[in-house]
């Protein structure tokens, strides 16, 4: 059998001849990591899935009115930690609220080409990997050589 690397931990570990495609190790912390991981995902692509989670979780909500109160009373540093870190995102949103988006009309001139004149050669998205931002669409255009 192989050795390979476990994605979650670096920790090498022999292969299962069962398990095809295996990229995590048999810890606990590793499969729970794949889990929240997949879970993750399913949220993002599956809309079923993501409406069962929502009324699943309000359900609970709904059984368990007094829980979130009764952590609280438990676990005061918890709580005094939540308050602190809720205060900085507050702070953080009310800063960047006022902040207005530069007009794209001083940056160039918008009647300066005739888009008309433009062959399309292509059309791709554009998908960030470092940032948490939306993918953007990017249309790729031939200027002919004769334009002014």
């Amino acid at each position: 059998m192989a050795e390979i690397e476990c994605v979650y931990c670096g920790d090498f570990f022999e292969e299962s001849p069962r398990h095809k495609n295996q990229t995590c190790c048999k810890k606990k912390e590793c499969k729970n990591a794949k889990k929240v991981a997949w879970q993750r995902q399913k949220k993002k692509t599956d809309p079923d899935y993501r409406a069962n989670q929502k009324s699943s979780q309000k359900r609970w909500v709904q059984e368990n009115p007094d829980y979130w109160q009764e952590y609280r009373r438990k676990n005061p540093e918890k709580a005094e930690r939540n308050r602190i870190l809720q205060s900085i995102r507050n702070r953080r949103t009310r800063s960047t609220e006022g902040v207005t988006k530069m007009d794209s009309s001083l940056i160039a001139k918008m009647d300066a080409s005739n888009p008309d004149r433009f062959e399309i050669v292509g059309q791709f998205w554009m998908v960030p990997v470092i940032a948490k931002m939306d993918a953007s669409k990017i249309n790729i255009l031939r200027i002919p050589a004769c334009y002014p």
